[in-house]
């Protein structure tokens, strides 16, 4: 059984750091596109950053400069370190994972199959 698991979630203030994890296990991910997308209240999930296969990464405007996605094929995880936080970022963060190796990075949640339950981060002023 596949599962994706995230950690490092909490509370913050505005302008600190965090450090999410994202820990798969049932099967390895080091050929699949990962990524981590993000619900804040009231909205709809989105994609925050994506890496691929051969390290290749996307990341979205409002995050660009102050997040990066890392891998450790050897770890089978994947994580996210955000830093220079604003209270825009509070939501639930996921890690997601494709099933098809080699692939692109994907910007829709519907292309990925497999997901974590979520961790909450909430950035306060």
């Amino acid at each position: 059984q596949v599962q994706l698991v995230e950690s490092g979630g909490g509370l913050v203030q505005v302008g600190g750091s965090l450090r999410l994890s994202c820990a798969a296990s049932g099967r390895t991910f080091s050929y699949h596109t990962m990524a981590w997308f993000r619900r804040a209240p009231g909205k709809e999930r989105e994609i925050v950053t994506a890496i691929n296969w051969g390290g290749a990464t996307y990341t979205t405007d409002s995050v660009k400069g102050r997040f990066t996605i890392s891998r450790d094929n050897n770890k089978n995880t994947v994580s996210l370190q955000m830093n220079s936080l604003i209270a825009e970022d509070t939501a639930v963060y996921y890690c997601a994972a494709d099933s098809t190796p080699y692939s692109p990075i994907y910007y829709k949640e519907g292309e990925y199959d497999y997901w974590g339950q979520g961790t909450q981060v909430t950035v306060s002023s």
